[in-house]
């Protein structure tokens, strides 16, 4: 959470909207645990068998949300190379 505010002329007021966002009721903070790294190997081999490789912050985060069994809202169509991820959102980019 931190390195995305760290630099940047809004970073404060970022923060505010953040930690103010994270206060409502029904927002969940997910972390990684056991679960994660075994759903993470499994999707990291399967696109290197599709020739698809994904950025590492966005294969963990495809992994949270197919281990949790949630959608992922996203313009970004490289997470379209994962069938098993529900994918909600705009255009991709």
């Amino acid at each position: 959470m931190q390195a995305d505010f760290a630099y940047g002329a809004g970073m404060r007021q970022y923060e505010r909207v953040l930690r103010k966002f994270l206060e409502n009721p029904g927002i969940d903070v997910l972390y990684p645990g056991d679960g994660t790294t075994r759903v993470y190997a499994g999707l990291y081999r399967q696109l290197r068998r599709q020739g698809t490789p994904i950025p590492i912050n966005d294969l963990w985060i495809a992994s949270l949300a197919v281990e949790h069994n949630l959608a992922l809202f996203t313009r970004d169509r490289h997470f379209h190379h994962l069938p098993q991820l529900e994918i909600v959102g705009g255009q991709p980019s």
